[in-house]
């Protein structure tokens, strides 16, 4: 969505308006996009229309609130309502919300999140804006969008200043634009190289965060050359500059590439010549569709919106037939063509949970028939143990989730839901507006497409944490268990063994505590989003001091589980952000942490500790954190510790620390 966008001017002639659309102002008319064929997964609940009815046609309800004039002040709404538009609507939908204004959103809910972007490319990339917008809208988001100049992503490059999201689209005329006339393979490998040198000196050095795009190649080029080897050795410099591309990040960790092969792959057309030619759009609508879609996934991984539970229903989910009724023998998990359908989607499940999705079972099953199914069946690909947790009983999904999400300590808003039952689905959805829905139906082929489709789980980087969750959620259940054998908490902790190690973070590390600011959304006490090279830069700061916070006990290493951000000024040390993975609270690895930080100033002669917390949706249990530990209140937000009586660590905790050299925070 974009308040005020600049709008290049196209360098040839507009391209017709295709009936039926109107271009936002300030906009170049293009065709409308047909949009590639995604898979449907609805993310929450229908919404009642203006009569108290449910809107079948949700574009008419966007309509109509935008005619009314309040598609603003009923913005909460919007996502709802696209996630029941197709693809084909959804360009339209962003056009009506680009024309209300980021703005006009903000004043009526003033705590909606927003994405500053540039858009930047060789060639027209306007078209891209309300594209971005509706895929933004679908996760809660709001796009403030602006247009770099015509080809001028280069200076876009040079002048970021790490507070937007910088979009180069690039497309394959920006190589041929510079190939001489006649060209050979050769010629374009040494232009193409010649654009990718160019890109990364610009990058050195920057920490903006910039997202590429492979390039696909047009069949007219290849085509273009008559004999055969000439086309493979063109295909092969081609692969070889787009795998260049892809190792861009390993270099530059601001940097993020989409591949657009994989769209490609899929069918998705990349090219309209008539859109190339006139209004030098060099992306065909279906590629910017999918492009924006990709994007907003990002985007939503950047403001700390990645899912960490994958919960599924069994029957005609994940396998074939009803248990109850065929029995452990007769479900469908492979062999027949059903059953097929249902391993492939098996193993997409378990690869999920290989790379730290924490996956449950919620079924209306009796519980032995389950995980006897689970544990006993020869052909089943998931067994009892991918699941953190297996929930079989006749109670009501949305309370069975509801429980599940308390009993992993995680919001709502972490859980992704998978159900054939459009019952079940719309209870949950009416029930649990924050959990994510997403509708498979009767035919398993098009399960996989359809968890996939949204990029639920896409986070900027995996780290070894991530793949040791599911395990270290497993032996939180261990714990329960432990604590139940007690008569009271002081009795538990005692016997737990907590350690606690607060250290610097190794450079291996960093992807970790940046992925902590990104995703750690309840004890987190100013909600800043941090980037892997933004924390680097931190490291580098003889100003600032990163601490990562590892913790364990008798059960295992929960690795590492929180950082604390620090800042010097003069004689005053100040909490930046604190945050925690929710795996470890109420254990005392908060207050252990938060008492070493207060001694160590102290010992290295500050005068006081400040402090800030800022409440967001999800943070409210913190909000009450300094103060219970010791810190004046200066004002709503703002904390103050004098460092005149530092209380000492729970005496449960066993705390290490190691400090940068010199001892100076």
């Amino acid at each position: 969505m974009t308040s005020s966008v600049d709008r290049p001017a196209a360098p040839a002639p507009q391209a017709t308006s295709a009936p039926g659309t109107r271009p936002a102002p300030g906009t170049s008319a293009t065709p409308a996009p047909t949009a590639p064929t995604v898979p449907d997964t609805q993310a929450t609940p229908a919404v009642p229309g203006a009569e108290g009815t449910t809107p079948t046609d949700p574009a008419a309800v966007l309509a109509e609130l935008y005619r009314a004039g309040d598609l603003a002040r009923e913005y909460p709404r919007v996502r709802d309502l696209l996630a029941e538009l197709p693809d084909d609507q959804l360009e339209r939908a962003g056009r009506l919300l680009d024309r209300v204004g980021v703005d006009a959103v903000l004043a009526a809910h003033p705590d909606t999140p927003v994405v500053p972007v540039v858009i930047t490319g060789h060639g027209t990339v306007a078209p891209l804006v309300p594209l971005l917008t509706a895929q933004l809208a679908r996760h809660g988001l709001l796009l403030r969008a602006r247009v770099g100049d015509f080809g001028g992503y280069l200076d876009e490059f040079a002048g970021a200043d790490g507070t937007e999201l910088v979009l180069a689209l690039l497309d394959a005329q920006l190589v041929f634009d510079q190939v001489p006339l006649p060209w050979r393979p050769e010629d374009v490998a040494r232009t193409f190289a010649a654009r990718i040198d160019l890109i990364e000196r610009l990058l050195t050095g920057s920490t903006a965060p910039v997202v590429l795009n492979t390039i696909v190649l047009p069949r007219t080029f290849p085509a273009q050359l008559v004999d055969h080897r000439s086309r493979a050795a063109l295909g092969a410099v081609w692969r070889e500059a787009n795998a260049r591309l892809l190792r861009l990040p390993q270099r530059h960790p601001s940097v993020v590439v989409l591949d657009l092969d994989p769209w490609a792959a899929d069918g998705i057309g990349v090219h309209d010549a008539r859109l190339s030619v006139y209004a030098r759009a060099h992306l065909s609508p279906a590629l910017l569709h999918a492009y924006a879609r990709d994007v907003a996934h990002l985007a939503r991984a950047r403001a700390g919106g990645t899912r960490k539970v994958l919960a599924l229903d069994l029957d005609d989910t994940v396998w074939g037939g009803v248990l109850g009724e065929v029995g452990p023998d007769g479900v469908q998990v492979a062999e027949t063509h059903r059953g097929e359908a249902f391993r492939a989607f098996q193993r997409v499940v378990k690869q999920l949970g290989a790379q730290g999705v924490l996956v449950a079972a919620v079924s209306k099953n009796d519980p032995e028939p389950v995980r006897a199914t689970l544990r006993d069946h020869p052909d089943m690909t998931l067994r009892e143990d991918d699941f953190v947790r297996v929930i079989a009983n006749w109670r009501p999904k949305h309370e069975n989730l509801r429980d599940l999400a308390t009993d992993l300590n995680l919001g709502l808003d972490s859980v992704v839901f998978v159900d054939d039952n459009p019952f079940e689905r719309g209870l949950v959805r009416r029930e649990l507006p924050p959990v994510a829905v997403v509708a498979v139906d009767d035919d398993p082929a098009g399960h996989v497409g359809r968890l996939l489709a949204d990029g639920w789980f896409d986070t900027l980087a995996l780290t070894a944490e991530d793949r040791e969750r599911p395990q270290r959620y497993r032996e939180d259940g261990e714990r329960r268990d432990f604590l139940h054998s007690f008569d009271s908490l002081h009795d538990y902790l005692a016997e737990l063994g907590v350690r606690v190690r607060l250290s610097v973070p190794t450079e291996a590390e960093v992807p970790r505590v940046s992925q902590l600011t990104l995703r750690t959304n309840q004890f987190n006490l100013t909600a800043r989003r941090l980037s892997p090279a933004e924390v680097a830069t931190l490291l580098d700061d003889p100003a600032s001091t990163v601490l990562a916070v590892r913790s364990g006990d008798r059960f295992g290493d929960n690795g590492l589980v929180g950082a604390v951000f620090l800042r010097r000024v003069d004689d005053v040390l100040h909490i930046d952000n604190f945050l925690l993975s929710c795996r470890v609270f109420s254990r005392g690895v908060e207050t252990a942490t938060l008492a070493e930080v207060l001694r160590h100033a102290r010992e290295t002669d500050a005068a006081a500790v400040t402090a800030e917390y800022r409440p967001t949706a999800r943070n409210a249990k913190v909000a009450e954190f300094y103060p219970r530990n010791g810190f004046a209140r200066l004002d709503g937000s703002r904390f103050r510790h004098d460092l005149t009586d530092i209380p000492p660590p729970p005496e449960h905790v066993e705390l290490t620390g190691s400090w940068p050299p010199g001892g100076q925070p």
